[in-house]
């Protein structure tokens, strides 16, 4: 599963609205960060996670974890907050990003 150009665009233009769901610190990448991660993924579909830690390389394989563990994919990543997305066919159309807003910034 592989995003657009296009796609990518118009959820990076989504998730510059969102605050983060899930934020990640030095604890670490445990048990309830990963069911918190998957119920938002779940819900949502394109959330933005944050990630607390000083440095950079940290950071980025932090993600990677989460990646991996998810199922998600990376949209976009800036300073030390990540935005994700992961498909959900049964989506509730109240609580997904995508669906709310599928209509917003442009796109028709």
């Amino acid at each position: 599963m592989s995003l657009s150009q296009a796609q990518k665009k118009a959820f990076r233009s989504i998730g510059h609205h969102l605050n983060p769901v899930v934020t990640v610190s030095e604890n670490g990448v445990s048990e309830g960060v990963l069911a918190e991660l998957d119920r938002a993924l779940a819900d949502h579909e394109l959330i933005k996670v944050k990630l607390a830690l000083a440095e950079r390389d940290d950071r980025a394989a932090m993600l990677e974890e989460l990646l991996t563990a998810s199922g998600a994919e990376r949209v976009q990543t800036i300073g030390k907050m990540a935005l994700l997305y992961r498909k959900n066919p049964q989506a509730n159309p109240k609580l997904s990003n995508v669906k709310r807003f599928e209509n917003h910034h442009g796109r028709h």
